[in-house]
């Protein structure tokens, strides 16, 4: 049986040649292993207090707790916890709690503590490359596709996207121009729409939220800066470029990031099968 073939498309998106599918557009898509892959990928922003906050020798031994002495705290109906001075004009009572977290002025009782963020995840190396190939697959799939982008409804999606390395050397105007007769009325989800988020989102460090749009896969010695689209390179493409949220995301791929995805991926197999 003769190898399935996808056309390479040029800037005007008439086809110029046509290339044998990769095999790893046809790969199984398991989506419970991709969405176990994503969440290790999660990270949270360390965040916590100096951890002698409250507790620096400045803050405590202040008050001595020996008996009949000028300025101790014995014998004045308070607890005997350290104390910080913090009037020094012949008055005995203007003092504060330090150290402990049940008093005025003292450190927090449970703060965030960073070693508890800094855990990471690990995922097996198989998982990891099966969610990367559905990952892979799933851009080339209608249906995960029409999943991803509820708003495409029947219209069809001649996925996955293969065109010339040479509309990376298009001025900027030009590029959009071409993306536009590549995609035809997908074009209308590929440009990354910004709008303010609904809700008191926008008062803690969220006000703004964008569409995913599209995903550009250049080879790694192409390069492109264009605003809109993510550009990513094939030796660098990654789970979380192709299916965060979902997977089924627009994606463009040169002709050049074909390749390099293919060798990178015969490499990975042989190295396993060494093993």
């Amino acid at each position: 049986m003769a190898a399935k073939k996808i056309p390479v498309l040029s800037a005007e998106g008439k086809a110029v040649r046509e290339i044998a599918l990769p095999a790893f557009f046809s790969s199984e898509i398991r989506e419970d292993i991709l969405q176990k892959c994503l969440e290790t990928r999660k990270r949270k922003q360390p965040h916590a207090p100096f951890y002698l906050a409250g507790m620096q020798k400045s803050a405590s031994g202040q008050l001595k707790h020996a008996r009949r002495k000028w300025k101790t705290a014995y014998g004045k109906g308070i607890s005997r916890i350290p104390r910080k001075i913090m009037w020094r004009r012949g008055t005995q009572f203007f003092w504060i709690g330090a150290t402990i977290s049940g008093t005025r002025g003292g450190r927090k009782a449970h703060p965030p503590k960073i070693k508890s963020m800094l855990k990471e995840k690990s995922i097996n190396k198989k998982e990891l490359r099966i969610a990367f190939l559905g990952a892979l697959a799933a851009t080339a799939n209608d249906k995960y596709i029409r999943k991803r982008y509820s708003s495409i409804g029947d219209e069809k999606i001649s996925a996955p996207f293969v065109v010339d390395s040479k509309i990376l050397e298009l001025k900027a105007k030009d590029f959009l121009k071409a993306i536009r007769n590549i995609l035809g009325s997908l074009y209308s989800i590929a440009i990354q729409k910004k709008s303010i988020r609904a809700g008191k989102g926008k008062l803690r460090g969220r006000k703004y939220k964008r569409t995913a749009g599209l995903l550009l896969v250049s080879g790694d010695n192409e390069s492109i800066r264009i605003m809109g689209i993510d550009v990513q390179r094939a030796g660098n493409l990654a789970i979380e470029d192709l299916a965060e949220g979902r997977a089924g995301r627009l994606v463009i791929y040169t002709e050049n990031a074909i390749r390099e995805l293919e060798k990178r991926i015969e490499a990975k197999s042989e190295e396993g099968a060494k093993k």
